[in-house]
């Protein structure tokens, strides 16, 4: 997008070092995107062993590439570039480990991000006229296209049939093909007309019906009906506990590239733990982004973090996975100073008095999100529960009984001499009937 841009950072290194986007456009990167060492076994391998519970490719993002072989467009990652069916590989790979398989959207995208209208690049050229995921038949005028094409910063338009059309075969295309057990839609999706959003996730519900197969939509803001799909903030997060069911996306890195950064500053791995935590006990998930190299590969630092993040969910998984949030989501001094939507920028620096509670069965977990230096704890919400109803407290990892008081202040706790994790230490909380 911005390369096309004069004036823009990216518009002047693309003008350094290739020439210009009239002499090196966005299509003439294709050549150069080979994934060599691109393994999706190796991909699905190093996410299972990060604990997660689902795994997937971007299908299509802003661009009108698609990452499968499609029939749709010439334009996919089958017939350039690798020349491999990446969302296909991936498809296998990530259901042999026993992990749920999704597929990120982005292509509704495509006709507000990507029309690069500047006369003399691209789609200016009648041989790239169905590039990004678009046909153009282009007039201009005076540098300006007068029939076909918009200019970018007349974001209202509205997509033509044509557009709408594709759009919906390629999410219909990935259903039949894929049968994702979740579809993760991009901002565009809103712009496309309710028609066809509700014949799309139709499509979607009732086939995975006939299969049986429980499955999950995302969206943004209002894109679709409330209790439809999952409600789906981008570098944000609900600052309460929420009835609803509701899902984070973030990066491992600092920044907001959602792709490899070489200069990227990567996140601390108690950073996106401690991420996870709050989300949980809110009601919440997380899906992270992991930008492999162009080469295919992912970065040892991305690596760094999603070992380490499997690490404490070896240990502490029992207080994430299948949990549902307690009556209060948790407790403590450090509270956000904002949340929904690109609420993340705020760094949060969470203190032994800072807990998160999740439950199973008759079992309250309830995650301290620092160590305290006296190695006690008081857990303020623990006056919620009732005279006898402790049966036993440990912590994961130790299993240890531990010492506890219950009184009017809350429940107070003796933690272990030794940490049996390097980041936020869970207290399994084992409960009867009280009294």
């Amino acid at each position: 997008f911005y390369m096309y841009q004069k004036g823009t950072p990216q518009y002047e290194y693309h003008l350094k070092t290739y020439g210009g986007p009239e002499k090196f456009g966005y299509k003439d990167f294709i050549p150069m995107f080979t994934g060599e060492k691109f393994c999706a076994q190796e991909w699905a391998d190093l996410f299972a062993k990060a604990g997660a519970r689902f795994a997937g490719p971007v299908g299509e993002h802003h661009d009108g590439f698609s990452m499968w072989n499609t029939g749709l467009t010439r334009w996919n990652s089958y017939n350039m570039g690798p020349k491999r069916d990446v969302v296909s590989e991936l498809e296998k790979a990530v259901r042999e480990k026993g992990m749920k398989f999704m597929v990120a959207l982005h292509h509704a995208e495509n006709w507000r991000y990507f029309p690069h209208w500047v006369e003399g690049t691209d789609l200016s050229d009648p041989a790239y006229f169905d590039f990004y995921g678009r046909p153009h038949n282009l007039e201009w005028k005076d540098g300006i296209p007068q029939k076909g094409e918009w200019p970018i910063w007349n974001m209202q338009e509205k997509p033509d049939k044509a557009f709408c059309d594709l759009w919906l075969a390629k999410c219909k295309e990935v259903i039949d093909k894929f049968s994702p057990d979740m579809l993760w839609f991009d901002f565009g999706l809103g712009i496309m007309p309710d028609p066809y959003r509700e014949e799309m996730l139709a499509y979607y519900y009732n086939r995975a019906l006939e299969k049986n197969q429980d499955v999950v939509c995302t969206y943004k803001y209002q894109d679709l009906a409330v209790g439809s799909g999952v409600i789906d903030l981008e570098l944000g997060r609900f600052d309460k506990m929420m009835y609803h069911e509701w899902i984070t996306d973030t990066t491992v890195d600092d920044g907001e590239g959602w792709c490899y950064l070489f200069d990227a500053q990567y996140k601390k791995p108690v950073t996106l733990i401690q991420y996870l935590i709050d989300n949980v006990s809110k009601n919440g998930y997380l899906l992270l982004n992991v930008g492999p190299k162009p080469d295919g590969e992912i970065p040892e630092e991305a690596r760094y973090i999603l070992l380490e993040m499997g690490k404490w969910l070896q240990i502490n998984g029992e207080a994430i996975y299948d949990t549902t949030p307690w009556r209060i989501y948790g407790e403590g001094p450090t509270q956000m100073k904002k949340s929904g939507m690109f609420s993340e920028n705020e760094e949060l620096h969470y203190t032994p008095e800072d807990i998160r509670f999740t439950v199973r069965d008759n079992i309250l977990y309830a995650s301290v999100l620092d160590w305290p230096e006296n190695g006690k704890i008081l857990i303020k919400s623990g006056c919620e529960l009732f005279p006898g109803e402790v049966e036993k407290i440990t912590m994961l990892g130790d299993g240890a009984n531990l010492e506890w008081t219950l009184t009017e202040d809350g429940l107070r706790v003796t933690l272990p001499k030794h940490k049996p994790c390097d980041y936020a230490w869970v207290l399994k909380i084992e409960r009867k009937a009280p009294f």
